[in-house]
């Protein structure tokens, strides 16, 4: 399923029922007095956070969203029925802003979480409301009150526990699939994903989220390649696993041009806690595999660590190491 980012969409609440004007007429009873009832309430636009979402491609197909209107109030007093409410489902990290797509109105950040987006209009006065001891037949009733109506914007920033960053083409994707039940497209060639994807790995009965994050170019906060449309998915990861292939020329410069472009896009990224894995060691032998990983985790502050995602020793490794960073 293509993972769909953002999505401009349409909403309008239900209006309020009318008033009615209603006069009671009944036999032998010649002057009954006024007895409209008041319309009811329109139906507001809610919208809800749902945990099994991960996407907003429901709204590319369906862009206008109306709730149901106020039923008109009738005579005898009868008061109109209110409108049902329309819910929206969304996914856990969807932020709500305005039309102008800047303004940020609602950020959604745990399950279930409701925001009513637009309020139902208020039902009209009946007729009976106006009576009083001067006025014993009042012909006034008042219309309901409109929806409000909104052009909003949504958008979906992805929450992991670990976000997965890296150079295209370092084995990201492989290392989602060797660790999680997620099957994202994998080749090795650069750019093979175009999504964010999603997976949840299980240690000892404890679950951690992962986010494999498109590759990141040189001018990605600028919007080069994936760019900014991506980086935006990591600043809710609440620890970014650096995965960088091994067997590259110069493993610092892959890791330092990551970094780069992390705190050109927020310096706030560099706060959170990283982990550092050179993957595809499966291609070198263990006294070069050994001397690499010394000579680049010198000074460094994280933890480095290597990985082979078609040895399952090396998998187990670093799923315990993953839920450590995470409970």
């Amino acid at each position: 399923m293509k993972f769909l980012d953002q999505v401009k969409i349409y909403i309008k609440a239900g209006s309020g029922g009318n008033g009615s004007p209603s006069f009671r007429r009944e036999k032998f009873i010649e002057y009954g007095g006024p007895d409209g009832g008041n319309g009811g309430k329109g139906g507001s636009v809610i919208l809800k956070s749902e945990r099994n979402l991960n996407t907003l491609i429901d709204y590319r197909y369906q862009q206008h969203h109306k709730a149901e209107r106020g039923g008109n109030g009738a005579g005898k007093n009868r008061t109109g029925r209110s409108g049902n409410n329309l819910i929206l489902k969304v996914p856990i990290g969807t932020q709500v802003f305005e039309e102008d797509n800047k303004t940020l109105i609602y950020d959604f950040k745990k399950e279930n979480e409701e925001f009513v987006v637009a309020n139902g209009g208020k039902g009209g006065l009946g007729n009976t409301t106006f009576k009083s001891s001067t006025n014993r037949a009042p012909k006034k009733f008042t219309k309901g009150k409109i929806g409000e109506e909104y052009v909003i914007w949504l958008q979906l920033k992805t929450i992991a526990d670990i976000g997965i960053i890296g150079l295209p083409n370092a084995g990201k994707s492989s290392l989602l699939a060797a660790i999680t039940s997620a099957t994202p497209k994998i080749a090795s060639y650069k750019f093979t994903t175009l999504n964010p994807n999603l997976g949840v790995a299980v240690y000892n009965d404890k679950e951690i989220i992962l986010a494999d994050i498109p590759g990141l170019i040189e001018g990605a906060h600028k919007g080069v390649g994936l760019g900014i449309k991506f980086l935006k998915h990591i600043e809710r990861c609440k620890t970014l696993l650096h995965l960088i292939d091994i067997t590259e020329d110069n493993i610092e410069n892959s890791y330092q041009q990551v970094k780069k472009e992390l705190k050109s896009y927020s310096k706030e990224l560099l706060n959170k806690k990283e982990i550092v894995v050179l993957n595809k060691t499966d291609l070198l032998d263990k006294n070069s595999i050994k001397k690499i990983k010394s000579s680049f985790a010198k000074n460094k502050k994280f933890e480095v660590m290597t990985l082979s995602t078609i040895e399952k020793n090396s998998i187990s490794k670093i799923k315990s190491k993953l839920v450590t960073y995470v409970h």
